[in-house]
């Protein structure tokens, strides 16, 4: 159905990805009439799944799942709308040599596993995994609540950071200073406190780079391999997994409980303008001419696209503007997505096995981990990359034809900035080298190939509005957290324009499959306009009814 120029609205929220429909979906079940508008022809933004080869439905940008909220599976009943998430079986790390690192879901012989390398860390990985869940039990609660202004606080905030003090003052003086050190340390160092092996440190650490321009030694990576830690799986801490269908599945069921509710969501509808009077945002105006109108414009883009791309410099704070502009992206990803006729056979454990179930990791030590990170900070691709690799048609065969396989393959680094040459000059090249790198592991991996799509930096640009390729709306460093997240002062999802909000990972808790930043700005929007808040954050159904996520 063709867009209707002058339509009005309670709501109209920028960009189809999961946040935004979150966002969407609690403002239609606050019983208010909702516009959502997506520039693609497909509902999703990174978490989307697409037949890009016929018979072969990639993920074709995030493709695993942990971080998802738990209430909002709950309150937005999105088992009843078709999310099913299926469990990622552990993380097979291949070495040069022959060798390998298997930790799976199986406790006991991860323990054996992890023992035949070390038995010393053997012992310690249990009472590693017991110290983070306690620094996540700690830290989880900050997901779910709006950061404080430190400028401005309010009674309520002060009562909020007080009650976090306490909670501090509670732990352990061992805690307090794990908790310190996740905040300050870089991953890798924070691992060496507690493990001796070379890959496993290193394969660890791989969460703590993840969207982000730093390398394993570099300080603050600590903290970001913690927000890796906290997802959870049906209340499995530290379980991840696949959406049967891949993850457009994901926001196919949060689209689902969007309309449910009245929402009207259409694809095909890039935003060009914001339109502001007198201060306060009215509406939007396509690319094709057409305007809509609305009391409240939610943004679930970037910074960089709402305020310097949208709105004219003129209906903003100038103060504020710079500190928009000064928001770092640095995008430091890739994706390689490959269409197999076989599955790879890997030196290290040939043939078919659970291993190719779960992730299996290019990441054989810290040294090799650090000196993909050198490449990048000189303007080149790795020439030897940390690969996270998956292949959810073992484990859901509805994503390829009978006896074929998908693979997703997350590639760092990938500099947005390059030295020399452009992303469209190299795209081939970078699918090339990485085709080569997983080869030297998997010597049968460039036989079996029948075709792939490589996902530069530049690509997720310029086709699905991600800033510099960033994945996360803006790296999830130490200065861009919390209240400092996109703009000091400006942290609470409201902006300097009357009526207008964010919604998206630009804005705490950052970036993910998580839905957080859409589950809280839908409640300040709620909130700030006196809309039917019981009815929005209501449980809809029983927690997950047999799936989980």
């Amino acid at each position: 159905m063709a867009p209707t120029p002058h339509s009005k609205y309670d709501a109209i929220v920028i960009g189809g990805g999961h946040n935004g429909l979150v966002t969407a979906a609690y403002l239609a079940r606050a019983g208010r009439k909702v516009l959502v508008l997506e520039r693609r022809h497909v509902l999703g933004g990174a978490a989307v799944t697409e037949e890009i080869i016929p018979g072969f439905k990639f993920s074709v940008c995030s493709y695993v799942v942990s971080l998802l909220r738990p209430e909002i599976i709950r309150e937005l009943d999105l088992p009843r709308h078709g999310l099913e998430v299926l469990p990622l079986d552990g993380t097979f790390t291949p070495m040069p040599g022959g060798d390998y690192l298997w930790r799976m879901n199986d406790h006991a012989r991860t323990y054996r596993e992890i023992a035949r390398h070390s038995p010393l860390d053997a012992e310690a990985y249990d009472e590693f995994g017991r110290a983070m869940l306690r620094m996540c039990q700690f830290v989880k609660p900050l997901l779910g609540m709006t950061p404080p202004d430190p400028a401005r606080l309010k009674i309520r905030e002060m009562f909020e950071l007080l009650a976090m003090g306490r909670r501090f003052r509670r732990l352990s003086t061992e805690e307090k200073y794990d908790q310190v050190q996740l905040m300050t340390m870089s991953a890798a160092e924070f691992l060496d406190q507690w493990f001796e092996t070379d890959v496993l440190k290193a394969t660890m650490s791989a969460s703590g780079i993840i969207g982000t321009f730093l390398g394993v030694h570099s300080p603050g990576t600590a903290y970001v391999l913690l927000h890796h830690y906290m997802g959870e799986i049906d209340g499995a801490f530290r379980a991840w997994g696949f959406a049967r269908g891949g993850t457009g599945a994901i926001s196919n069921a949060i689209a689902g409980a969007a309309r449910e509710a009245g929402a009207d969501i259409r694809t095909k509808c890039g935003v060009a303008q914001i339109i502001v009077k007198d201060g306060r945002a009215a509406g939007v105006a396509l690319a094709n001419g057409d305007e809509f109108y609305a009391d409240v414009i939610s943004s679930s883009v970037d910074p960089r696209l709402t305020f310097e791309k949208f709105i004219e410099a003129r209906h903003l704070p100038a103060d504020f503007l710079e500190e928009v502009k000064r928001y770092k992206y640095r995008g430091s990803s890739g994706k390689v997505n490959l269409a197999l006729d076989r599955l790879p056979e890997f030196t290290a454990m040939p043939g078919e096995g659970p291993h190719l179930r779960g992730a299996i990791s290019i990441s054989p030590s810290l040294e090799y981990m650090e000196r993909a990170y050198d490449d990048a900070k000189y303007g080149d691709y790795s020439r030897r990359p940390y690969i996270d690799m998956v292949i959810p048609s073992l484990t859901d065969p509805s994503v390829a034809p009978p006896g074929k396989h998908v693979m997703s393959c997350f590639v760092q680094y990938a500099p947005y900035k390059l030295r020399e040459g452009t992303w469209d000059e190299k795209k081939e090249a970078f699918g090339d080298n990485v085709v080569a790198t997983i080869s030297e592991f998997a010597p049968n991996f460039k036989d079996i190939i029948v075709g792939r799509q490589v996902v530069t930096p530049l690509d997720l640009e310029r086709e699905w509005g991600l800033t510099e390729g960033n994945i996360f709306q803006g790296e999830l460093s130490l200065e861009q957290l919390f209240f400092l997240r996109p703009v000091p002062g400006w942290a609470q999802y409201r902006t300097p324009i009357h009526g207008l909000y964010m919604c998206g990972s630009a804005t705490h808790p950052g970036g993910g499959i998580m839905g957080a930043p859409g589950r809280l700005a839908a409640q300040h929007i709620i909130n700030d306009l006196g809309w039917n808040a019981r009815t929005a954050f209501a449980e809809s159904g029983p927690a997950l009814a047999g799936s989980s996520a």
